[in-house]
């Protein structure tokens, strides 16, 4: 499970950087995305799976808990951006980014009756956020 635990925050970031840099609409929507934005939201996301990943392979039990935390706070950030808006508790500036970037990706939730659906390229992130948590806690508990 330490392998695992080290490979999937790689898998994350690869997968992050497909859906920020290559077009490939439905799946993502890059038309109106500006090169800037994109540019800062890599250099706040990027970092954590980098060391979400040397924190396991390091294997001390303070590397451990600080990649444990980051996975809980890349959790806690994916449910904040996607899964509480898409219950209905978003804010006005969420729902106009997602107009703006979301509104004609990829989807397969419902929609009826909801302002914000969560599209496919963020249920991946989000299944690889927790697969990425749940190894590392894996990893922290069993050092």
């Amino acid at each position: 499970m330490h392998a695992v635990a080290i490979v999937v925050p790689l898998v994350w970031l690869a997968w992050l950087v497909v859906i920020d840099w290559l077009p490939m609409f439905p799946l993502n929507d890059l038309t109106h995305a500006n090169v800037r934005g994109r540019l800062l939201a890599a250099a706040i996301n990027y970092p954590f799976p980098l060391l979400i990943a040397g924190g396991v392979a390091l294997g001390r039990t303070w590397s451990l808990v600080a990649a444990t935390a980051f996975c809980v706070l890349i959790m806690a950030g994916h449910v904040q951006s996607w899964w509480l808006p898409y219950l209905g508790l978003s804010t006005a500036a969420q729902r106009e980014v997602y107009r703006h970037d979301y509104s004609r990706t990829l989807k397969i939730l419902p929609s009826a009756g909801h302002d914000m659906v969560i599209d496919v390229q963020h249920l991946v992130v989000g299944a690889l956020s927790l697969i990425m948590l749940t190894t590392t806690l894996i990893a922290t508990l069993n050092a």
